[in-house]
Order: structure tokens, then C-alpha cells, then sequence
């Protein structure tokens, strides 16, 4: 198989971005997963059909996890501070307690370390109903489960195990420390480094991290630092940290934000900090891998969070319009307004759908699932994202009031296209991951008849490649899954779907050829043809499965409309997609923010914010007034274990 990296055309920047990629990515899996295969033009039928049911599955898991749902959503009507929370910009020390006491904060760990044993599926429901009611509280509890203690509990030793989690299920919450001032979405970046010692018993473990969300109330810092390893090369390593470890300060709890604002994100420094060898999680050098896994159960723990506020918003919406007139008529007679709630109620059906075949997936521990979760996380973010404000249009100027809790889903709910991967990496993600085995087949191909080699098997593949680049022939559609009767043009409409992503994935290849690397707009729109061809057949399977298992009443009716009405929303998305790559504003587009980015350069730094660490104009930019913002600084004192009681008390 041809390299991309060899394309002819091919910046020198470029390449270096794709051996990065490839570095971080690591090697392929064996088996392709559902959406590689989109690209290939072939539906994985068996992995999406039937829909997952935990249910089925796990009944037990299911009536305990019944039960915690109950217990949960009456201390969240009861007691829950959702608006102090959000007002005073910090959860209570007594909230994070009973988190622990009802066993949310530590369901996900093993019950021989004190947790509840409950799968991810589980995990999510739990996550989605918080969602509903504070978004902070989600965020917490997803930041401490889903990537916290999450690398412990997939990468820890025996040992490790013992030692941590029966204090991460029962009292200490934990920090993920992979972002720094420099490194963002660029996981493979890191400048913190750490070095064994001369002796070889420990770490030397310097520089800085940044947005480590409860940071300064943790227990417990799972940390990502760069080693030189044996062969010269520098590769990321993941190490356990305390706060009580000499040379670690947290010189920043947390700083006022938009929205979560009961969420502290902390910036904390390491000097010379020593940390046991012990302390390395997985091996040496693996830390990427550490890292990329748990941001996979972290992207589906913000997708349930987001689809509860999405869901929230919705209901109190449809409720407003039913009961707010004007003109005489309730707002849900208008059509517009009814538009908006038409469209709300697919989006979150969808969003459903697609979070928990994405949990399924995991529960059951399919090999290639880093595009389902990166898709998850997308979709569920923009669509819970427009669903959100869709809520708050209908509810016009009282849905902007602090009192309505639209206001705050509102808030919440923006941070969640930008964390994660900000969904235009994403975005270039799906496309060049989910193509990227198909494009080296095609490059092969294209390498092979320029240099006339001509082997039956460069014939066999060039003959297809050539039908459908060339003279527009598509690839046959995949076979269409076993349906319930009514469902079975959907069925249909989704191989044809599959077919035609190929053929426009090929297409674009060819059209583009080695700059296909750096157009953006149409990776975009592949990837997002893609994302909704995946939602559409979670969306499917999950509406399939309803039927046969003979739903009824009108909660039944009202998603079987929503699910067939976001078949018909994707479908126009698709063609929109695709259009699009022929019929676009690119060549406008470029110029006007190139001229927008020349005149830029006329304005003084001075009158702006500036990037901090930025190579080119770092230390220009405006001074940040900090009057009247609420301040959060940090301080040198901790109690190991502790759940920062203190700092919370010390901030207020």
C-alpha cells in the first residue's frame, strides 16, 4: 500500500503533519470499523444491527442502574444547587461529597475497588439525566470518570489498581493533564518532559499544563510528558501525580468563564517534580495511546451530557410555546415555531441514538471505534448546540432571563464544540482517518499505472477505480439490513447513501489530487456527509428496534415522527454536503479572509488579546482587565486525597 506522505505535491509541512498523525494514531486495527467502511462503500450490518440493549444484555446492571437514576434525579429536583452552582462559580464541597456518597462519582470503577461495576452504557444515562440539570456537575463528573480515573482503571498495573481507585470511587477526585499553554487539539505536542533518574527509580518531571478541569480540588493527576526514549526519539509518556509531590503548584484554580462556571479548570506547574517509576501508566513512551483511548470515553460522557441539556431545553421550549399566545394563538400554531420543534425533537432523537450505539460499541469492545466516538462527539455538540438555541428563540426574551434555566443550558452547552477536539479538527479527523487506507489504495493505483506496472491485481483494483473516477459509475450499494416492513426504504435510501460517499470521496480525491491535503472546506463536507450517513443508521436500528419490540402510545409515536423526520433533515444535509464541493464560495472565501488578515495586520496588537506563548507577537497583546472578575488564585497548600473543601472555601 502506497504512503500519503510520498504524494507528489506534498509540502514538506504537510508530510510532517501526516507522519504526526500517523505517530499519534498509531497502527491501524485488523478489522475495519463502521464508518471506515462508509468509505469504502460497504455497510457493517452486523455491527449496527440490532441496536444495542443493555437491557438485554445486562439486566442487572440495568435494574441497578435503574435504581441510582431514581435515587439521582430525586436528589437533583430536591436538593441539587444547579443555579448557586452556576452563580457562584464553584460546586459546594457537600455536593461533591454526596456525588460520592450515592456511588456516581465512582460507578464506572470495579466493585472489588469500592465502585459500582457499571459499564459505560450505564455511566451515560447517568451522565445524560445530570445533564439535564447542571452542566457543571456533568462536566465534573465526566472530567473525573471518563478520563481521570479512566487511565488508571484501563492502563494501571494490579498494583496501581489497589492503590488508587478505592480512593478515586470513595473520596478524591482526579485531574487529566494534557493540555498546556502551547498544546491543544495537537495531543502529540507536548513541551512538558520528564527524564528518569541516573539511578533509574524515578522521574524528573518538569513544565506546565493548563484547563486540567478540577485541578486544584484533585487527589490524583494523570500526566502527559515527553521522554526521550533509547532509540533518540521523544515520545509521550503517562504519569501518576499526587499534590502533595514537592516542586507541583497550582498557581491558577480556576478562571471566570462563559458558561460551567461551577467547573474549575486549573493551571498547574512542575518543578523538578519526582515521580516514581512505579507511577508510569501502560509503559514507557505509550502515553498517546493512554491518552487517545480515554479521550474516547470522554467524547461519549460530553455527548450525554449535551443531549440532557439538549432534551431539557426542548421540553421546557414545546411547554412555552403550547402556553405563550400572541396574536390570539398559542405559539406551537405558528409554523415556524413548530418547525423549530419538529426539528429539535429528530435532533435530539438522533443525538439518542447515535450516543448509545457509540456506548454499545464500547461496552462491548469493538476494535476500531475512534471515528464513532469522534462522530458522537461532533454531531451530538452542533446538533445539541442548535437544539439548544432553537429553545431559546421560541422562548424569545424570557429564554435570554437568568431565572429560566434555557439561559444556562445556552451558556453550557457552547463549550462543547470547542473541547475534546474542536469540531473542525474533528471534522479533518474523520475525513483523513476514515479515507485514509482508501486513499493510499488509490495512490498505489496511481503510482503503478504511471510507471506501467501493470499486475493483474493493480488491474483488478484500476478497472473499478477507473469506472467510477472517470465515467461516474458507482459502487454497487451494499446490501440493505433486515427491517421491519415500514422501515425498509430507509433502509435503502442509507446503502444508497453509503454508495455515493465513496464515489464523492474518490471523486474529490482525484479532482484535488495532493492538495486535497490542505482544503479543508472539502474535508468538511465529506466528513459531515459521513456523520450523518452514521447518524442515520444508528437512528435506524434504534427506531427498528422500537417497533419490533411493539411500541405504542405517544411518546412511541412522537419518536417514530422525529426519527423519520431527521431522515429527511440528513438527506438534504448530504446533498447540500456534496453540492457543495462543486458549487462553493471557497475561491471568495480565500481571498476575502486573506485581504481580511492583511488588513489585521495594520491594527495594533496592543487593542487585542494576544496568544500568551505566541511565536510571533507573544507579550503584545492588550493588558486583560481583571476588575470586578471573579478571581481564583491558586495557592501552594493541599492535603493529599483531599477534595479541595479548602480551596472551594478559599475562593468564596
Amino acid at each position: 500500500m502506497a504512503d500519503l506522505k510520498s504524494m507528489k505535491g506534498v509540502s514538506e509541512k504537510d508530510r510532517k503533519m501526516i507522519a504526526d498523525a500517523e505517530t499519534l494514531l498509531g497502527p491501524e486495527p485488523d478489522s475495519m470499523g463502521v464508518v471506515k467502511n462508509y468509505f469504502w462503500g460497504n455497510l457493517r450490518g452486523e455491527l449496527l444491527f440490532p441496536y444495542p440493549d443493555i437491557a438485554e444484555t445486562s439486566p442487572q446492571e440495568t435494574a441497578e442502574c435503574d435504581q441510582l437514576l431514581a435515587r439521582l434525579e430525586a436528589y437533583l429536583k430536591e436538593e441539587h444547587p444547579s443555579i448557586e452552582i452556576d452563580q457562584e462559580q464553584h460546586i459546594p464541597e457537600w455536593v461533591i461529597k454526596k456525588l460520592f456518597d450515592l456511588g456516581v462519582l465512582g460507578m464506572t470503577i470495579p466493585k472489588e475497588q469500592g465502585g459500582l461495576g457499571m459499564g459505560i452504557t450505564s455511566y451515560n444515562r447517568v451522565l445524560e439525566l445530570i445533564g439535564k440539570y447542571c452542566g457543571s456537575t456533568a462536566v465534573v463528573v465526566s472530567a473525573h470518570q471518563s478520563i481521570g480515573c479512566k487511565a488508571v482503571m484501563l492502563f494501571g498495573t494490579p498494583e496501581q489498581k489497589e492503590r488508587w481507585l478505592p480512593k478515586l470511587a470513595r473520596e478524591w477526585l482526579s485531574a487529566f493533564c494534557l493540555s498546556e499553554p502551547n498544546v491543544g487539539c495537537d495531543a502529540g505536542g507536548q513541551e512538558t518532559r520528564c527524564e528518569l533518574s541516573e539511578d533509574g527509580t524515578h522521574f524528573i518531571l518538569n513544565g506546565e499544563k493548563k484547563w486540567a478541569t478540577s485541578g486544584a480540588i484533585s487527589g490524583l493527576f494523570t500526566v502527559m510528558a515527553k521522554q526521550k526514549m533509547g532509540d533518540g526519539k521523544d515520545k509521550v509518556t503517562a504519569l501518576v501525580c499526587t499534590p502533595d509531590m514537592d516542586g507541583i503548584d497550582i498557581f491558577q484554580k480556576n478562571r471566570a468563564k462563559c458558561g460551567i462556571r461551577g467547573t474549575w479548570q486549573a493551571r498547574i506547574r512542575f518543578t523538578n517534580v519526582r515521580v516514581p517509576r512505579e507511577n508510569v501508566l501502560h509503559k514507557e513512551g505509550r502515553g498517546l495511546n493512554v491518552a487517545l483511548t480515554c479521550l474516547n470515553y470522554g467524547r461519549c460522557t460530553l455527548s450525554a451530557g449535551m443531549l440532557g441539556g439538549a432534551k431539557r431545553a426542548k421540553d421546557q421550549a414545546i411547554k412555552w410555546a403550547q402556553t405563550r399566545f400572541q396574536f390570539q394563538r398559542p405559539l406551537a400554531e405558528f409554523e415556524l415555531v413548530r418547525e423549530k420543534i419538529a426539528h429539535m425533537s429528530a435532533l435530539c432523537y438522533a443525538m439518542d441514538s447515535v450516543l448509545y450505539m457509540t456506548t454499545g460499541m464500547l461496552d462491548r469492545h469493538d476494535e476500531d471505534i475512534m471515528l464513532e466516538t469522534a462522530i458522537c462527539k461532533v454531531f451530538c455538540s452542533e446538533m445539541g448546540w442548535r437544539s439548544v438555541n432553537d429553545a431559546v428563540q421560541i422562548m424569545g426574551g424570557e429564554g435570554y432571563m437568568t431565572e429560566n434555566e434555557v439561559e444556562r443550558i445556552f451558556r453550557d452547552s457552547r463549550i462543547n464544540t470547542i473541547v475534546e477536539g474542536a469540531n473542525e479538527v474533528m471534522q479533518g479527523f474523520i475525513f483523513g482517518y476514515g479515507g485514509k487506507q482508501l486513499a493510499e489504495k488509490m495512490l498505489g493505483v496511481k503510482d503503478a499505472v504511471e510507471g506501467f506496472k501493470f499486475s493483474p491485481a493493480v488491474i483488478r483494483a484500476a478497472i473499478p477505480l477507473g469506472s467510477e473516477v472517470f465515467l461516474g459509475i458507482r459502487k454497487r450499494s451494499p446490501d440493505a439490513p433486515s427491517l421491519s416492513e415500514e422501515l425498509k426504504p430507509y433502509g435503502e435510501r442509507l446503502c444508497r447513501h453509503i454508495s455515493e460517499l465513496t464515489y464523492q470521496f474518490k471523486k474529490a480525491s482525484k479532482m484535488h489530487d495532493a492538495k486535497i491535503i490542505e482544503r479543508q472546506c472539502v474535508q468538511a463536507r465529506i466528513a459531515d456527509a459521513a456523520m450523518y450517513i452514521h447518524a442515520w443508521a444508528c437512528t435506524l436500528s434504534r427506531l427498528d428496534r422500537d417497533i419490533r419490540a411493539g411500541g405504542e402510545g405517544t411518546e412511541f409515536e412522537a419518536n417514530r415522527a422525529a426519527a423519520l423526520h431527521f431522515f429527511e433533515i440528513a438527506e438534504l444535509e448530504i446533498a447540500d454536503r456534496y453540492r457543495g464541493i462543486y458549487e462553493n464560495a471557497d475561491k471568495s472565501m480565500l481571498k476575502a479572509a486573506d485581504l481580511a488578515i492583511k488588513h489585521s495586520d495594520t491594527l495594533p496588537n496592543s487593542d487585542y488579546s494576544i496568544h500568551e506563548k505566541s511565536p510571533n507577537a507573544q507579550g503584545t497583546g492588550r493588558a486583560l482587565k481583571q476588575e470586578s472578575i471573579k478571581q481564583f488564585p491558586g495557592h501552594h497548600h493541599y492535603v493529599s486525597g483531599g477534595t479541595g473543601r479548602e480551596a472551594m472555601e478559599s475562593a468564596n
